[in-house]
Order: structure tokens, then C-alpha cells, then sequence
């Protein structure tokens, strides 16, 4: 099952980065904050606008791309 389709791009929002449903909350931010220790709960708390399926909409988007694009070790940066 996918949650992708909770995943949009439009230019007029967020300069076209990948978003939650169309609003402003880029998938960015959400896996920036669950990669800082947030919980989906919390997550889903502090912005209410949110579902438990775009959190997981957001985690499945940061996991197919880590899927098609090179990683470069933070040791090499």
C-alpha cells in the first residue's frame, strides 16, 4: 500500500518542494523533525493539519529517494 499520492508538488507552493496534501508543510520538515526525536504523535500534535498518513506519506517519499540518489557519508563532507 502507498501513501504517496498525500505527496505534492506544485511551483506555486513551497517553490515546488515535495509537501503534505498541497499545504505548506514540505515532506522535509516532517522527516527533519522525527530525525531530531519527534514522534509521529508529536508530529501529528504540533500540526494539526496533519494525519497519521502523511507522516508515513513523508517516510515513504524519504525512502525512495535514498532508493534512486547517491548518499554521501557525513564523514566525508
Amino acid at each position: 500500500m502507498t501513501r504517496l499520492e498525500r505527496i505534492t508538488m506544485d511551483p506555486a507552493v513551497c517553490h515546488g518542494s515535495p509537501c503534505i496534501r498541497g499545504m505548506r508543510y514540505p515532506v522535509e520538515l516532517i522527516i527533519d523533525l522525527l530525525a531530531s526525536g519527534a514522534t509521529s504523535e508529536q508530529v501529528i500534535v504540533d500540526y494539526a493539519d496533519l494525519e497519521l498518513d502523511d507522516v508515513l506519506a513523508a517516510l515513504e517519499f524519504a525512502a525512495n529517494v535514498t532508493r534512486t540518489r547517491s548518499v554521501i557519508s557525513a564523514s566525508a563532507r
